[in-house]
């Protein structure tokens, strides 16, 4: 456990991604093999269920330490971490444990089933003969919160470099169902198996988004554009009568989306697709906010196939007869996709052709542009004719020319701490907009868009004009209106306000408006698409 402890310390103390690979390397070259494996299941997020609730952690951690509840609770709006708060707030040992992760790991999951009681006696024998990283560590498996600024793609980076295995074949290994509890890192890791091999993907080209004058490419004739839709960027990889479906994130999803099991069928071996996964409701291409209900889902049901069936809708075509055909140019690859497509009947087979446009001048393509969210698209990718497909994002054969975000003036009506160097300032909002009896319905929450100076007044503000409190979030008085912008909106019943929108953020203080020139539920609700089949 020590061990561990010490690498989640150099982890905390550091930003540079360098030194975080660096230390996970060396940790992972040392570790013993048990706890390599629940290592590597909790930076990806597989950790124990959470034995005690918080509620009884605070009240214990309170007890311990001999303070009163309510300056806990205090000092733990002011850290943001309850995890942070209580191995801070608990008195300081010298000691250590020889205890490893693993054996931790299974005490911890084992405490579940124990007496409120029993669970209490293991907490303080344990906060007490702990120094204060293990107990911070020890505390990050108790509540099952363990977010530390490691990405798993950055762990699986280390692991490579201490395996000496493809980045990507592990990427695959450590995808699916496996059980921490039960796998050996022999058979998780160091094993070769066919499959590791046959479902890797290929790096995803990414696109730089048009700054100054879209004009400035040259001659239009040279660029194709096509739609950018909001969906899910996704490969599709047929070999050997496989399949897998990988998301950019570089989670292997196969098992989310059962309607491409018809691609094993319809398409030759030797093929990998680049697209986007979108829902697909009563023939027409549907929101983000649909797909938000397919996305996390551990089983799909047949009902919410049928509510939310989903498409591929193509971009490119990356391997076609187990070839990588990346470095050919975008327009033979095209030809090639073309061809593929048009062999599947798209009313039983869910793969469509995101289709690419044509212009005699930059206005024409700024007039399709203008059409994208009524087609549910965030706007254009422009794509050189001649380009090959490369890795990561590179700069000059690949555009997105986003459509202009969507604004409207709301009002500020709670507020909680930041987090980070933020924990001791209120930057976290949620607004407002008005309902036809002239009340204020919340609608959306932001933490982005302001200068330090501004969220440093909006901060001595909202402490000056606190109504009520609610643990860590305060309802203010209804004063400063803000523009909120947002990429997208559809109609939501999961929302008070009855609509959802995307990427919501603040884009400036309007000091100059009362809250009386805010806006209305109804002036948000029309600026939903009419083609919206909701």
């Amino acid at each position: 456990m020590k061990d561990f402890a010490h690498l989640i310390k150099l982890l905390d103390s550091t930003n540079k991604t360098n030194a975080k690979v660096a230390a996970l390397t060396d940790y992972f070259t040392k570790a013993t093999d048990a706890d390599k494996v629940w290592t590597i299941a909790i930076l990806s997020h597989r950790r124990p269920p959470r034995p005690v609730n918080t509620t009884l952690l605070r009240t214990w951690a309170s007890e311990l330490s001999n303070i009163p509840l309510w300056l806990f609770e205090e000092s733990y709006h002011i850290v943001g971490d309850l995890a942070e708060t209580i191995a801070l707030i608990i008195p300081a040992s010298t000691e250590t444990s020889e205890k490893s992760l693993t054996q931790f790991v299974q005490e911890i999951s084992a405490l579940k089933k124990k007496t409120d009681e029993a669970k209490k006696e293991y907490l303080f024998d344990n906060w007490s003969s702990l120094n204060y990283y293990e107990r911070f560590v020890f505390n990050k498996l108790i509540t099952g919160s363990f977010r530390i600024g490691v990405s798993q793609k950055l762990m699986t980076r280390a692991l490579s470099k201490a395996v000496a295995i493809d980045e990507d074949i592990l990427a695959y290994k450590l995808m699916g169902n496996w059980d921490p509890n039960t796998i050996s890192f022999t058979d998780l890791v160091l094993e070769e198996k066919e499959a590791d091999y046959l479902s890797k993907p290929y790096p995803f080209y990414l696109a730089y988004a048009v700054e100054d004058k879209v004009s400035d490419l040259g001659d239009v004739a040279d660029w194709s554009a096509e739609h950018k839709w909001d969906g899910i960027r996704s490969q599709v990889i047929l070999r050997k009568g496989e399949l897998y479906v990988w998301s950019r994130g570089e989670e292997l999803v196969t098992d989310k989306y059962p309607e491409f099991s018809a691609f094993v069928d319809a398409l030759p071996d030797g093929v990998v697709l680049d697209g986007e996964i979108l829902p697909f409701i009563n023939g027409q291409i549907g929101t983000f906010n649909d797909l938000q209900t397919r996305i996390g889902r551990k089983n799909v049901s047949k009902a919410l196939l049928a509510k939310v069936p989903v498409i591929l809708k193509a971009y490119d075509l990356l391997e076609w007869e187990g070839k990588d055909i990346r470095p050919l140019p975008f327009k033979d690859r095209r030809v090639l996709l073309e061809t593929l497509v048009d062999t599947v009947n798209k009313d039983e087979i869910p793969l469509h052709i995101s289709e690419t446009l044509s212009f005699s001048n930059w206005e024409e393509m700024a007039v399709e542009r203008s059409k994208s969210r009524e087609m549910h698209s965030e706007g254009l990718m422009i794509k050189r004719w001649d380009a090959s497909y490369k890795v990561g994002r590179k700069k000059g054969d690949w555009w997105k020319w986003k459509v202009d975000p969507l604004t409207i003036d709301a009002v500020l009506t709670y507020a909680m701490r930041g987090h980070g160097r933020r924990t001791n300032l209120f930057t976290d909002y949620t607004f407002g907009l008005w309902n036809e009896e002239k009340e204020l319905v919340t609608f959306a929450k932001a933490y982005s868009g302001l200068t330090d100076t501004e969220f440093r007044k909006v901060d001595a503000w909202i402490k000056k004009n606190t109504l009520e409190r609610f643990g860590p979030v305060r309802s203010v008085t209804p004063e400063l209106v803000f523009e909120i912008a947002f990429e997208g909106i559809a109609l939501s019943s999961r929302h008070k306000s009855g609509v959802a929108t995307r990427f919501p953020r603040i884009l400036r203080w309007r000091q100059d408006k009362k809250i009386e020139d805010a806006n209305t539920i109804e002036e948000l609700k029309m600026m939903i698409p009419k083609t919206d089949p909701l």
